[in-house]
């Protein structure tokens, strides 16, 4: 697989933005567990750029917020790596190459990065006894807590995606 430069450039910046992004509503006092500030860039970048970069930002984008902010926390780090990297694959997979519709690619994506969370969770907690939030609290904060993000991200990220393939288009017209 070649990876163009252009989409080089692109993943820097979504992978700062993953970082930026949660910075600026941590800043602004808003709990980042409501507007899920850092996986907005993620799954653009799977839709956007395809799978491979998608995972990459996926799992890059919480290590080096970590590393520079102290966010997430461990052990949500390793939750955030594992649910991120699957939005950033699974959203590059079903929409790039398996062609499926934007919208479907987007939700179906956002559920099973929350599966590949769940199972986090669960290996760490009952697998190797590391503390996590126990497996009813999880859900909660990936399903209700979370809505607020869940909405923007279903209205937010499908208009980004088609004012960019709409600009890519009309530069080859």
């Amino acid at each position: 697989m070649r990876i163009k430069t252009k989409d080089l450039v692109t993943a820097a910046v979504l992978l700062a933005i993953g970082i930026l992004l949660p910075l600026i509503v941590h800043i602004s006092g808003i709990n980042g567990a409501v507007f899920l500030p850092m996986h907005i860039p993620v799954l653009i970048a799977g839709l956007m750029i395809g799978s491979p970069l998608g995972f990459i930002i996926g799992v890059l984008s919480p290590i080096v917020s970590n590393l520079l902010t102290g966010m997430p926390p461990i052990p949500i780090l390793w939750i955030m790596i594992v649910e991120l990297s699957i939005y950033g694959l699974t959203s590059g997979y079903l929409y790039r190459k398996v062609k499926m519709s934007l919208l479907p690619s987007l939700i179906f994506s956002m559920i099973l990065g929350r599966l590949a969370g769940a199972l986090t969770v669960l290996l760490l907690g009952m697998g190797l006894g590391i503390p996590v939030p126990p497996m009813d609290i999880y859900v909660k904060g990936i399903t209700l807590t979370a809505l607020p993000g869940i909405i923007i991200q279903i209205i937010l990220i499908p208009a980004i995606i088609r004012a960019y393939e709409k600009s890519q288009s009309s530069l080859y017209w």
